[in-house]
């Protein structure tokens, strides 16, 4: 024992033994019992060091489920820190160093001081392990934050579309927004940028919900209801789920929320999960891969579609996912930027495919890896890594279809990478493969619209064909592999065509587009349903006896070939199941008799048959038939017993060419010619000088009219008519023609969508085009006389004005009638011009300008909301295109021409230009 504690040790007995005041009692302690003080003080040290992790533990236990910390628990873990950090040991060491009084007087002051402090520090600690002992409740359930943002990477090329939701939910009339897209068109990235967003909306909505919604047959109900009652920091009730919906419902009702449903694979009632109708500005946005669900569910009116990218965003988002020697590598090597925007093209926009196949060449930095790369997605897209995942995540959307919707899915399959497919040639070869009953052929098109509106077909310019994305088809053909025996090499530039072993026959063979001459099977095609051989041009024999191995064949389609004559067929033999036949575009000279046997077919094209000649009278004796296809055929009628139809009692379609205008004024409505007329096409009727498409009205299902080759023509009249189902007209060669008159709405063109004029050089006036509101293609070629698509008189025609036309001698006027608006120009903000309230243009997709020597102006700057494609050849006088700004036609995305041309065009400033320079597409040697 040290002098000092020798000495202080009786006097600190005394201060404990006697009863002096608190005060001094406390002061005296601090300087004489200082050892006993700091010993019961590293003991309370001990003892609060436990606490502490006692504490810490119950709290991080709470934090772990999402939970908060109590304040009180908080501020006490805060007060306990700061405690422990205290530094009074060394000091204590130092003063144990004083030994004697007389040698430390100086340390005496420091002494009383020290001792003070642990005292205190003994007296803070007390208090702090009394409180510890007092805690009953460690953390607690926060209340939710109005937005919860979602971790997620830019959403690349989804702005225009996050605007346009945005411009939806800041509506007031729209409660149930809706989604809409193919799986991985980026829906899921969409709704989680725009809850993001809602987080600048600070005090508009009390609540902001994401559901992911779980993939499966049946709705998981009480997943859902627990989702939104940890989302609004409830309690988890153990009731069942009718009362725990009402539950919740009364608790949104109370808020203004907002609730996003992601991935809604099949439509449900709000209500049984516990969501109310949203009222008062509170709102509900779903995303689907199926528009019918939308629709099913409120969003009828407020429906967005996930459209695929442009290209600028399509190679923005592959680079996205690229690593660094990959972009450095494109930005350096123009073969690989060439292979790298092919794969980003054959990726056709899909923000899904543009991320798998990023990042499975993310690494790559020579050519040849490139290049092979490159090569994998157009042979076979499936051995790239990541593609069989992307598959199974675009198989829910196919799953979802029945048994015969699933295989006209993949019936789809069949045809080229990116082309199109013509919606009623698929319904007639589903129907003679019996997967669309042949009596229901409004089946086929209820199908069509349901693969649309799961996004496993594509819409195209056109209201009468659709189109397969070209990952969907790969998904499709890689769905067939495994369940179908299909052997499809549509499209890939074969010479020669694979050899055909009939003991494992495919069900469907598809070798269209190609440049094949001939088949080679070994033995009975047993199996074989289908067999497309169309667009191979030199394709020129199917062999004597081809048609009797295929003893199953119900679908064939031989269609721009080079066959002369079709097999001839023997009554002895098996009956042909054959359904489905077309020989359009063919040089077949003649059907010989024993053509008629073909007893079971339903379908026969002959359409522009250039050399046909005979049928041998064998149509009349197909009594199944329901389409029956001459549509300029060589084979014409040039009276009207010459095509006897009389005997087919089933059929619906018609298709034929009429040689003569004697018939066109026998015909009746209870003809059968006409009665079943959809395309008609007149050609060589030498007397003819005068078409009213009014003469027309007894064909009361005409859709496409083909005018050709008829030289006396001068005018054509469209009349103003209640019903009109034209959709295609074309002009060809006729070099007498000088007006075409159109009056006043409705009109026979008013559902016109697609209008060819070609070689009819006298013409010199269609300003009538620019009112033709369902205009989707335009096309005109060789006709010398055309100055301007749609003049300027035309334009600034006012209301009830005339424009007279001297033909023949007398006179013709033209009126243009309409609102009362019509016709009065107006010059917006931008500075292209709109009439009133009559919209021009406003479905046209496509302009094809061809040996037009005179033209030099389209039309004035207007609105084109829809057009896509300018295609520009030896119009050497056109210097000017109607565009003024990118705002005046926002979908444009080519201009095709020469380099010459596109060089001396003139513009209203160099940004234009600028802006177009991406969209133009040079032709090579003038095609």
């Amino acid at each position: 024992m040290s002098g000092l504690e020798g000495a202080v040790a009786p006097a600190c007995q005394c201060i404990n033994s006697t009863a002096l005041p608190a005060v001094i009692a406390w002061e005296a302690s601090a300087f004489f019992c200082i050892e006993e003080n700091w010993r019961s003080l590293e003991e309370a040290i001990r003892r609060l060091r436990g606490a502490f992790k006692s504490v810490t533990i119950k709290v991080t236990e709470g934090t772990n489920k999402l939970k908060e910390c109590d304040p009180k628990v908080e501020d006490w873990l805060k007060e306990v820190n700061e405690v422990l950090q205290l530094a009074l040991g060394e000091k204590y060491k130092e003063l144990k160093r004083c030994n004697f009084i007389c040698s430390c007087t100086p340390d005496l002051y420091h002494r009383y001081l020290l001792g003070r402090q642990i005292i205190k520090e003994l007296e803070q600690i007390d208090k702090l392990l009394e409180e510890e002992q007092k805690f009953n409740e460690f953390y607690y359930t926060p209340q939710p934050k109005p937005v919860e943002e979602k971790p997620q990477p830019k959403p690349i090329g989804l702005e225009p579309i996050l605007r346009k939701l945005h411009e939806y939910f800041n509506d007031e009339n729209m409660s149930i927004i809706g989604v809409w897209g193919q799986g991985g068109a980026g829906k899921t990235t969409l709704l989680n940028a725009f809850n993001n967003d809602l987080r600048s909306h600070k005090g508009r909505f009390h609540v902001v919900i994401t559901i992911d919604i779980p993939n499966s047959d049946t709705l998981d109900v009480v997943g859902i209801q627990r989702m939104i009652t940890e989302r609004l920091g409830l309690p988890w009730g153990d009731t069942d789920e009718a009362t725990r919906a009402r539950s919740l419902i009364r608790a949104l009702s109370r808020k203004k929320f907002v609730i996003l449903l992601d991935d809604v694979q099949k439509e449900f009632q709000l209500e049984n999960v516990g969501i109310p109708f949203p009222e008062n500005g509170s709102k509900i946005i779903l995303a689907s891969r199926d528009q019918h669900v939308c629709n099913h569910m409120g969003a009828s009116k407020s429906l967005i579609c996930m459209e695929t990218l442009g290209e600028a965003p399509s190679m923005a988002l592959f680079k996205n996912n690229l690593g660094i020697d990959a972009l450095h590598a494109i930005s350096l090597n123009a073969n690989i930027q060439k292979y790298a925007e092919k794969i980003v093209r054959m990726c056709e926009g899909l923000p899904l495919a543009l991320t798998v196949i990023g990042k499975s060449v993310a690494g790559l930095s020579s050519p040849i890896d490139w290049r092979e790369a490159m090569e994998a997605m157009s042979m076979d897209i499936g051995d790239i890594y990541g593609v069989r995942n992307m598959f199974i995540k675009l198989k829910y959307s196919y799953e979802r279809l029945d048994m015969p919707e699933k295989q006209c899915f993949l019936y789809c399959t069949l045809f080229p990478a990116y082309s199109s497919m013509k919606k009623q040639q698929l319904v007639d070869c589903w129907m003679a493969e019996g997967l669309v009953p042949p009596e229901k052929p409004f089946k086929g098109n209820r199908i069509i619209n349901r693969l649309l509106s799961v996004c496993l077909l594509q819409s195209t310019n056109s209201d009468l064909k659709v189109r397969l994305h070209n990952v969907i088809r790969e998904f499709g053909l890689w769905l067939a592999h495994e369940q179908e025996n299909f052997l499809v090499k549509s499209g890939e530039g074969l010479e020669n065509a694979p050899k055909i072993d009939c003991t494992k026959c495919p069900k469907r063979i598809s070798l269209m587009s190609n440049n094949i001459t001939g088949l080679s099977f070994s033995g009975n095609c047993n199996k074989l349903e289908t067999l497309l051989l169309q667009n191979n041009p030199n394709f020129n024999t199917l062999g004597p006896y081809f048609i009797r191995f295929m003893t199953h064949l119900r679908v064939l389609d031989l269609s721009n070939t080079a066959i002369e004559e079709f097999p001839e067929l023997s009554e002895s033999g098996t009956p042909l199941p054959l359904q489905y036949l077309s020989l359009s575009k063919t040089p077949i000279r003649r059907l010989d008799k024993s053509f008629s046997l073909l007893k079971e077919l339903r379908h026969l094209d002959l359409s522009a048959t250039e050399h046909l000649v005979s049928t041998s009278d064998s149509c009349s004796k197909l009594l199944k038939l329901r389409v029956l296809n001459l549509f300029r055929s060589h084979y014409g009628i040039h009276d009207e017993l010459d095509l006897n139809i009389d005997s087919l009692k089933e059929l619906w379609f018609l298709g034929i060419a009429i040689h003569a205008e004697d018939v066109l004024k026998k015909l009746k409505k209870t003809n059968p010619l006409a009665r079943f007329t959809n395309q008609l096409s007149l050609k060589h009727c030498e007397d003819m000088k005068t078409i009213r498409v009014a003469d027309f009205n007894h064909m009361e299902h005409l859709e496409e009219l083909y005018i050709e080759s008829c030289d006396s023509l001068s005018a054509l009249v469209v009349d103003k008519t209640k019903v009109s189902r034209l959709k295609m007209l074309t002009l060809w060669e006729l070099p007498g023609l000088q007006s075409i008159l159109v009056r006043e709405l409705p009109h026979h063109f008013q559902e016109l969508r697609e209008l060819t004029i070609h070689g009819c050089h006298r013409l010199d006036n269609i300003s009538w085009v620019a009112n033709l509101e369902s205009l989707a293609k335009l096309v005109l070629s060789n006709c010398n006389g055309i100055k301007q698509v749609v003049t300027k008189e035309w334009q600034g025609i006012s209301n009830g004005a005339t424009l007279n036309k001297k033909i023949n001698g007398g006179e013709i006027q033209e009126h243009y009638k309409g609102e009362s608006s019509k016709g009065l120009v107006n010059k917006n903000s931008q500075g292209y011009e709109h009439e009133g309230n009559t919209k021009q243009f406003p479905k046209l997709h496509s302009i094809i300008l061809t040996r037009l020597m005179n033209l030099e102006s389209i039309c004035k700057a207007k609105l084109f909301p829809c057009l896509e494609s300018i295609r520009v050849q030896s119009c050497p006088k056109l210097r000017r295109l109607p565009i003024v700004c990118e705002d005046n036609i926002p979908k444009l995305r080519q201009v095709c021409g020469t380099l010459d041309w596109w060089n001396g065009l003139e513009w209203d400033g160099e940004g234009i230009k600028e802006h177009l320079n991406d969209l133009f597409i040079p032709y090579v040697n003038g095609y």
